[in-house]
């Protein structure tokens, strides 16, 4: 009797999986490799039937349970994203009922795919405005008998679900060996379940980096620390990713990982990367799936002449985000600021500031912030440029006039309440 091992199960996930949707594909891309001077291929987990890598942690899970004979015929989850609509599609699959907890302030999007992917197999029930308000929820059904709770990634088998994408890396990579693999970071059930495989592979091991939002990097602090460790603060713009701990499983298969393998993508350079791909390539992608491509950026100076897997992990994006995600890489590019004036209430001198611009800038924000006082007024200003140089410009005039200005565009109290 052959030994059940890691990569034996795997095996099985992957073989149980083809019954839903073939391996994605291993894409060679020529326009980063020829910005990096590197062989960059991307694993295009934005493709599968659900647009994200999600479903085969929570087929595989469904699976073991039912062939176990553990099912009591239902099963439940806890998301607003990509987890509820993997879980959907394989409840469809099993024929099984499945009940969705989602915060009540899920976008109206998100909720119609996950019932489209489900159909009359799921319900959705909204609840609460956060997550670990629908988690606890999901948590109390299931302690009902009603269902089993489907976890997003802290489960030994959603994590053999989801290493089946390195399976097939190493399937489609054949004989030409990656040097470097770079995996996005969340939860963990992804990056823990890639990285044991090929720890245990006897074949080739790539050296592998790990990307994180810079405003939620659970896995680095818990590994700078040598514990686990929960965020006091999460910044939930990369919402497939800002977790504010990673699981526990997942931790003890990374631990051993250095700190500075860890990328850590500011999130407004995330969004360059985001409108990169989608006006050059024609690629959507999510904030989360663009977490490994813009780790390029940092990894730029050791992967030249090398071999590059990224895996890109989902492409779930509502376009109505897209002025937002234009506004952030716009900010983190230095190419727009907002301003606060403080102008003297007479006439001309609204004329007067404009003078301080040059060909280059334009105005694209203005708002009086304070109209009743007798001598000066407070203006709320946006301002956008060609050239981050040219702020300089603008700011040195200012002073040279006297004109009172603070910038306020870094500012996240103010940005928050004004912008």
């Amino acid at each position: 009797m052959s030994e059940i091992t890691f990569h034996s199960r795997v095996g099985e996930a992957e073989t149980a999986l083809r019954e839903l949707f073939p391996a994605t594909p291993l894409q060679f891309n020529e326009h980063l490799s020829a910005k990096y001077g590197a062989r960059i291929f991307l694993k295009r987990e934005d493709l599968t039937p659900v647009r994200s890598y999600k479903i085969r942690g929570a087929f595989n899970f469904m699976r073991k349970r039912i062939e176990a004979g553990l099912s009591s015929g239902a099963f439940c989850c806890a998301s607003a994203g990509n987890h509820a609509q993997g879980f959907a599609f394989a409840c469809r699959f099993f024929g099984l009922k499945g009940r969705v907890f989602m915060p009540v302030t899920t976008p109206q999007q998100k909720i119609q795919k996950t019932k489209i992917f489900g159909g009359d197999a799921i319900e959705v029930e909204l609840i609460g405005d956060y997550f670990d308000d629908c988690y606890a929820a999901a948590k109390a059904y299931a302690a009902t008998g009603q269902a089993a709770l489907v976890p997003p990634f802290d489960h030994e088998d959603i994590i053999e679900g989801q290493a089946t994408v390195a399976l097939e890396l190493v399937q489609q990579l054949g004989d030409e060996n990656a040097d470097m693999l770079v995996l996005p970071v969340g939860g963990g059930g992804l990056s823990s379940g890639v990285t044991r495989y090929f720890r245990e592979n006897a074949g080739s091991r790539p050296a592998i980096r790990y990307a994180e939002p810079a405003g939620a990097a659970s896995l680095r602090t818990s590994l700078s620390e040598g514990r686990l460790v929960r965020l006091k603060q999460v910044e939930g713009f990369v919402d497939g990713a800002a977790v504010a701990e990673i699981g526990a499983i997942p931790f003890e298969t990374l631990r051993d990982v250095r700190p500075e393998h860890v990328v850590l993508s500011p999130e407004g350079r995330l969004c360059g990367t985001m409108l990169e791909m989608l006006n050059i390539e024609g690629i959507v992608l999510e904030p989360a799936g663009a977490l490994a491509i813009d780790a390029l950026k940092d990894l730029a100076p050791v992967i030249a002449g090398k071999t590059v897997v990224l895996v890109v992990s989902g492409s779930n994006f509502d376009f109505e985000r897209l002025p937002d995600v234009k506004e952030r890489a716009l900010r983190f590019d230095g190419l727009k600021k907002y301003l606060i004036l403080r102008l003297a209430q007479r006439p001309g001198a609204l004329r007067d500031f404009l003078e301080n611009l040059g060909p280059d800038d334009d105005v694209s924000r203005f708002e009086y912030l304070k109209k009743s006082a007798r001598d000066f007024g407070s203006i709320l200003i946006g301002i956008e440029t060609k050239n981050p140089a040219s702020f300089d410009a603008i700011f040195r005039r200012l002073d040279e006039s006297g004109t009172a200005y603070r910038d306020i565009t870094d500012d996240p109290i103010m940005a928050d309440l004004l912008i």
